[in-house]
């Protein structure tokens, strides 16, 4: 059959016209990311590897999400800021949201996934102090910021301990010269993070076997530590969101467990001046001490327990003095957590 050039080129400018609409069309079917602000508790640390790998390995973008990361300046300050809306979500020690809460009851900040299943918190000093046990932390100088999570804990560990905490002499600090001061004898033991605490002594040129330590949950401590909290606010209004971000979180988690070294590699891409090695020490003391956990093992990574958080509201009220502390159902949600079955180490 003839058909005339004016026709084929008709034709052929029809069908242009179509293949360049394609795209177009499908591209505006695919939403776009949805942003997401991430606060960490502190400067980079080993176990942030968990969300370096997650956004590096396209977890995040998988979930629809663009995350946001920066490092924090303290757990109370990162929760303050997911209060206020500064930050959608963030990483922090869950154990400060009780007080928290009770001052603030409009700006309700909760726990949606457990990561340190174990509260790391311990007293931490040098051998030259001749501090071995609890027992010999009486009549001592410790040292700590005031407000810090693990001064404040301090006399629960000295409870459990069988030490009275009325004999202990503090020395108030910034975080920033916590070690600094252990390390010159302005002090003679500190309590801090674990994993923070021992890395920076280390940093600082103290040799591993100098430092001694005394971690709270030896004694019988039995509370959790830091989670990935959000405001209620925002887990009412972006639910999906934050499902999508827990289930990256727990991928980056999986992924930081079975190769640490790509999660340093993958925080150094990150941060210039992050120390791979010492980092990756870090990193194997927080799961060792505080995420791959015997708990975690039966129950599941991310799970948060009805008695525990309850006990963990009860302490901290009273550490604190809190008359009305609030509800332990109130602190937390595990309706964003991914099935238990794909929790399961």
């Amino acid at each position: 059959m003839f058909t005339s050039p004016f026709r084929r080129r008709s034709i052929l400018a029809a069908a242009l016209c179509l293949a360049a609409l394609l795209p177009a069309r499908s591209e505006a079917q695919t939403p776009a990311p949805a942003p997401v602000r991430f606060s960490w508790d502190w400067a980079p640390q080993g176990y942030h590897a968990i969300w370096a790998l997650a956004e590096e390995r396209g977890l995040f973008r998988d979930a629809g999400l663009r995350v946001q990361m920066d490092r924090g300046y303290g757990s109370g300050d990162t929760i303050s800021k997911v209060a206020t809306g500064a930050y959608d979500v963030g990483f922090a020690d869950v154990n400060a949201l009780v007080q928290f809460n009770a001052r603030n009851p409009d700006r309700r900040v909760i726990a949606v996934q457990m990561v340190f299943d174990t509260n790391p918190a311990a007293v931490v000093t040098l051998r030259r102090s001749g501090i071995r046990t609890a027992a010999d932390l009486r009549g001592r100088n410790l040292g700590a910021p005031e407000g810090e999570s693990s001064r404040v804990l301090f006399p629960v560990f000295a409870r459990a301990a069988g030490v009275d905490a009325s004999t202990i002499r503090w020395t108030s600090m910034t975080a920033n010269l916590r070690e600094t001061m252990l390390a010159t004898g302005q002090v003679e033991a500190i309590t801090g993070l674990q994993m923070a605490a021992v890395f920076s002594l280390r940093a600082a040129g103290v040799p591993a076997q100098d430092i001694v330590v005394l971690p709270y949950a030896a004694a019988g401590v039995d509370l959790y530590g830091h989670g990935i909290i959000t405001s209620a606010a925002f887990a009412e209004s972006h639910p999906e969101v934050l499902r999508g971000f827990l289930r990256a979180s727990l991928g980056g988690l999986r992924a930081a467990l079975a190769d640490p070294a790509a999660g340093m590699a993958a925080m150094k891409r990150r941060e210039p001046l992050f120390d791979e090695a010492l980092e990756l020490e870090r990193f194997a003391m927080a799961r060792d001490v505080a995420i791959l956990t015997d708990g975690v093992r039966q129950k599941g990574f991310g799970t948060m327990e009805p008695d525990r958080m309850a006990r963990l509201v009860a302490i901290n009220a009273e550490v604190n003095q809190i008359a009305n502390p609030p509800a332990p159902e109130s602190l937390y949600s595990t309706a964003y957590l991914p099935p238990l079955a794909d929790r399961m180490p």
